[in-house]
């Protein structure tokens, strides 16, 4: 989470809103790698954005206080474990995780490195694992029900030709849920992830929202609030029946309009 307009603000945003105590990840070198460049408020802005939300209603303490910040390179195997233990160290424990980080990744299958490969495998899919491992280490089975949500985007609805190491990886999230769902779940940790469909944060040209848009029933692109929203829900206690489940978010998409 390190860019405003993002999925992880919106996400954190909510779970704050509904009394949780948050840890936001970031990595805004990888941000400012890309055309749509890191938050120019830089991660301390982001975190006193978050901070100072009104969260009207909210139990607990003020948002501020129930928010803590770790900077961590997914690429480096031991970094989920530390971004769980941080978690711990800020809150005594930790009962939800949500993977939304992604590496995107632009190379056919002409222009694609194994290098490219590997890195981009390392961030989507095996920090992703990882983490999941993590928590379950970290996990205290009297606290009630743990969480587990991920992100994929739609690589298992169409192709990505443009775009080989992301939907390789990305797809990879989608075909594990299910089989760490079962390792999990005698453990009272549910794990699913979420197919956001496409998502307004800042990075599409204004050629591809338009066409986009075009294939949206609604004429727009979803908001992150909206799939902040559908993370809260899964977060809390009125999901416990849903667990190893891809969830398609995407508002009647229609692919072959585009």
């Amino acid at each position: 989470m390190s860019r405003r307009v993002g999925i992880g603000f919106a996400v954190a945003k909510e779970l704050l809103a509904a009394g949780a105590s948050v840890l936001v990840h970031s990595w805004a070198p990888r941000d400012a790698e890309l055309p749509w460049g890191a938050d120019p408020v830089g991660e301390a802005g982001i975190i006193e954005a978050l901070g100072r939300e009104d969260q009207p209603g909210a139990p607990g303490p003020a948002a501020s206080e129930r928010l803590r910040h770790v900077s961590a390179d997914f690429a480096a195997p031991d970094a989920p474990g530390q971004v769980i233990a941080a978690a711990v160290e800020a809150f005594g424990a930790v009962d939800v995780v949500v993977a939304n980080h992604a590496r995107s990744s632009n190379h056919t299958l002409a222009e694609v490195t194994a290098a490219e490969l590997d890195l981009t495998w390392a961030v989507n899919t095996r920090a992703s694992v990882l983490l999941a491992q993590a928590f379950a280490a970290a996990y205290e089975e009297q606290r009630g029900a743990g969480r587990i949500i991920m992100f994929t985007s739609g690589q298992h609805l169409a192709p990505m030709s443009q775009e080989v190491p992301y939907a390789i990886s990305k797809g990879a999230i989608q075909q594990l849920t299910l089989t760490l769902s079962d390792a999990l779940i005698d453990r009272g940790i549910t794990v699913n992830t979420i197919n956001p469909g496409p998502v307004d944060t800042g990075w599409a040209t204004p050629e591809l929202t338009e066409q986009v848009g075009r294939a949206l029933p609604s004429g727009r692109w979803t908001r992150p609030d909206e799939i902040g929203r559908v993370v809260r829900w899964l977060a809390s206690p009125e999901s416990q029946l849903i667990t190893g489940q891809t969830i398609n978010t995407e508002a009647g998409f229609r692919r072959w309009a585009m």
